[in-house]
């Protein structure tokens, strides 16, 4: 392995050290839908994220408030004596990508047959602290 190679290898060894994430995989809503809810909290920080998710009225806010605890808790497990209020958690990324598709029949007039698409999507959230961006 080259020395270029082996550096950026290292530094995004530290950057993972850093980054705390929770992935949300074949959630059976459409991304289109999910995406609607993912945008709001883009770039939000985490408690005011919670009340947004806990008071909207989507189905696909409840899946994404559970998951924004996930990467909380992983906060959490990795920074111990560190208090939530005084760390200036925000969402920093959330992507919505598309999973496996469900392909149904549904039954149509005069024998035919409609094709039906169950999607279901990805969901992968990373939070951040403020003082850590404003350190480097």
């Amino acid at each position: 392995m080259g020395a270029r190679k082996r550096n950026k290898a290292n530094s995004l060894k530290e950057e993972k050290k850093t980054t705390y994430l929770a992935k949300l995989n074949n959630c059976p809503t459409s991304p289109r839908k999910m995406r609607l809810v993912a945008d709001q909290i883009r770039g939000v920080e985490v408690n005011k994220a919670l009340d947004i998710l806990h008071f909207s009225p989507k189905e696909a806010s409840i899946r994404l408030e559970k998951l924004l605890k996930s990467a909380i808790s992983n906060w959490q497990q990795k920074n111990e004596g560190a208090r939530l209020e005084d760390s200036d958690l925000f969402v920093k990324q959330i992507s919505v990508d598309s999973g496996r598709v469900l392909k149904r029949i549904q039954p149509a007039p005069q024998g035919r047959a409609h094709r039906i698409k169950k999607r279901s999507n990805h969901v992968t959230l990373i939070i951040d602290s403020l003082t850590n961006n404003n350190e480097a």
